[in-house]
C-alpha cells in the first residue's frame, strides 16, 4: 500500500489531534465545546475542569491553546512604576500601601523623559508592550498628573508599541481620554474570587473593580484583568476568579496570573509560596475557559525553574513580564528570557498581533500602516543630490 504525501502545510497551531478517534463520544463533545468561546460557564463546570488530573488538564489546555494561538509565540512586556507608594488602599499584599511599614517609599509621579527612555530600551530589547503603573486609588484631583500620563501614552504609542496603564479606578470619561491618547490596554485585576476578596481588600469593593473594567471596555480599550495566587485563598476561590472573568460580556484580552511575592511589612509577609502545581492548574484552566485570551505569566515567575516555565507555556501561558523590575518585585532580565526562549524554540510576539487587541485598535492601526507606507514611498523617491 502506498501513501501520497500532501504538499499543503497546516500551521502548527491549527492542526487537529491524532488521538481524536481514540476518545469516547462524550470526551470528544467536551473537547469541541472547550474550543468555543463561551460566556455562560457555570462555576461547577469550571471547577470540574480545574479538578481534572493534572497531566490530562495540561494536555487539554495545550490542545485548546494550539487551536487559537501560535504556540511558538510569547509576548514580551515591560512594566514601569511611574508613581511609587503612598497609596490609600489597604491591599494586604501590596508594599505601596501607606497603611503598612515597608521598604517601599512614596515618590511623586515621574517626568515624561525617563519613561520614554525606559520604553525605548524595552523596545530595543524586544518588548512589544510597555506598561505603566501608578500607586493610586483613583485619578480624582490629579488633573495635571493625568495630563502628563496622557502625554506618556501618546509618546510611547508613537514608538509603535502597545501601551498599557494601571492607575486605579477610572471613570468612563477618563477611560475615553486614555483611548483617544492611544492606550492599548488597561490593567485592573480582580485579584481573587468575590467571596474571598473582602479578606484581602476592604477599601475598594469588587463591584467597583468591575465598574472600572466596564468603563474600559466601553471606551474600546483592551482589558487586562487577572489575579494573584497565594493570598490564602482556596482552590474554589481560584475557580471563582476564572469563572467571574469568563462571564464578562467580553473575555479580557489579557489574563495575568501572579504568584504572591510576600513583602516584609505587609499583612501577607509570612504567606507560604503557592505550590507550582497550583499555578500550572490555574493557567491550564484559564486557557480552556478563556481560549482566545493572552495568559500572562506575571509576578513570581523568577522563582520558577526554566522547565517549570516551559510547562506553563505548553499549558497556554503566552506572555511574560521581562526587564529590570516589575512594580516592586523582581523580574527576569531580557537577556535571560531571550536565551531561554531560544532554547525552547519560542519567538517574540509582534505588537498588536493578538486578534482581540488588533480588533479593538481598528482604524487607528490602518492609519498607522498607511502613514508608514507613505513614509517609505516618500523616502524611495527623494531626489539624489
Amino acid at each position: 500500500m502506498f501513501f501520497t504525501r500532501l504538499s499543503t502545510r497546516v500551521p502548527r497551531f491549527a492542526r487537529s489531534l491524532a488521538t481524536v478517534n481514540h476518545v469516547s463520544p462524550s470526551e470528544s463533545i467536551a473537547t469541541v465545546k472547550s474550543t468555543i468561546t463561551r460566556h455562560d460557564w457555570t462555576r461547577e463546570e469550571v471547577q470540574q475542569i480545574y479538578d481534572t488530573p493534572l497531566l490530562d488538564l495540561v494536555f487539554r489546555a495545550a490542545s485548546v491553546h494550539r487551536q487559537h494561538h501560535d504556540p511558538s509565540k510569547i509576548q514580551l512586556c515591560t512594566l514601569m512604576n511611574i508613581k511609587t507608594g503612598g497609596c490609600t488602599e489597604d491591599c494586604s499584599y501590596c508594599s505601596q500601601s501607606s497603611r503598612y511599614s515597608t521598604p517601599t517609599k512614596a515618590s511623586p509621579l515621574v517626568s515624561i523623559e525617563p519613561v520614554l527612555e525606559a520604553a525605548r530600551k524595552a523596545k530595543e530589547n524586544g518588548s512589544t508592550r510597555f506598561c505603566m503603573g501608578a500607586a493610586w486609588r483613583d485619578l480624582a484631583g490629579r488633573k495635571r498628573g493625568f495630563e502628563r500620563i496622557l502625554q506618556m501614552v501618546r509618546e510611547v504609542r508613537g514608538m509603535g508599541m502597545e501601551v498599557c496603564t494601571t492607575l486605579g479606578m477610572l471613570s468612563p470619561a477618563q477611560a475615553k481620554q486614555l483611548k483617544e491618547a492611544g492606550l492599548t490596554a488597561y490593567n485592573h485585576n480582580l485579584d481573587t474570587s468575590r467571596e474571598f476578596y473582602p479578606q484581602v481588600i476592604t477599601t475598594r469593593s469588587y463591584d467597583e473593580r468591575l465598574d472600572t473594567i466596564a468603563a474600559v471596555r466601553e471606551a474600546g480599550i483592551s482589558v487586562c484583568s487577572g489575579g494573584i495566587l497565594g493570598l490564602g485563598e482556596s482552590d474554589r476561590d481560584r475557580v471563582g476568579l476564572i469563572w467571574e472573568v469568563s462571564n464578562m460580556p467580553e473575555h479580557p484580552e489579557s489574563f495575568p496570573v501572579n504568584a504572591l511575592v510576600p513583602i516584609k511589612g505587609t499583612p501577607l509577609e509570612d504567606n507560604e509560596p503557592v505550590p507550582y502545581h497550583t499555578l500550572l492548574r490555574t493557567i491550564s484552566t484559564a486557557r480552556i475557559v478563556l481560549p482566545k485570551t493572552i495568559i500572562r505569566l506575571a509576578a513570581g515567575r523568577q522563582t520558577l525553574s526554566e522547565s517549570e516555565q516551559a510547562m506553563c507555556f505548553m499549558a497556554g501561558a503566552n506572555a511574560v513580564f521581562t526587564g529590570e523590575q516589575m512594580l516592586t518585585t523582581p523580574c527576569s532580565p531580557w537577556d535571560e528570557d531571550k536565551a531561554m526562549m531560544g532554547r525552547w524554540g519560542l519567538d517574540g510576539m509582534r505588537s498588536f498581533e493578538q486578534d482581540g487587541v488588533r480588533a479593538k485598535e481598528g482604524a487607528r492601526l490602518e492609519v498607522a500602516v498607511e502613514q508608514h507606507s507613505s513614509n517609505q514611498i516618500g523616502e524611495s523617491v527623494q531626489p539624489q543630490v
